[in-house]
């Protein structure tokens, strides 16, 4: 029965017998890549109905953490505004405190420089050009013991 076969013959039942093999190996490996994709695809699905609702109670949290902020935003300002208030209310009570003090003061030391002027020369031009001057230098040492940082 062999010698009824031609090499030719065998050859193409060589080949026939391989190309069969490999058929049934590549559809063997396609069938397992399909019960991998299955899987694969279950996986999306499972993954896709677990997921979802975390990621939109997480876009919810960020929702409310950043109206929380805005909130903390506008505290912030408030209290910036607040201390702006304070701040200028200080300076308006500083000058309103500071220029009658350095009125009295100058007042006060030209008084006294005037009058023991005029007690000891006896002269009235003399006194009040004194105690103008002592004034204008009690006012100017007081403005610069205010301005001091230790004062």
């Amino acid at each position: 029965m062999l010698v009824a076969y031609s090499a030719s013959d065998i050859a193409y039942l060589a080949l026939a017998l391989f190309l069969v093999l490999a058929g049934l190996g590549l559809g063997y490996a396609l069938l397992r890549l399909a019960g991998t994709f299955q899987r694969l695809s279950s996986l999306i699905q499972g993954t896709e109905t677990e997921l979802l609702p975390v990621i939109n109670k997480a876009g919810g949290s960020l929702d409310r953490v950043n109206n929380e902020l805005d909130k903390l935003d506008q505290v912030t300002d408030s209290a910036v505004d607040a201390v702006a208030a304070v701040d200028q209310t200080v300076r308006a009570v500083n000058v309103a405190v500071k220029t009658p003090v350095k009125k009295a003061a100058g007042i006060t030391s030209g008084i006294t420089h005037g009058w023991a002027t005029l007690k000891a020369k006896r002269d009235w031009r003399s006194a009040v050009k004194s105690g103008k001057e002592a004034s204008a230098r009690r006012e100017a040492d007081l403005d610069e013991e205010l301005r001091s940082p230790s004062g």
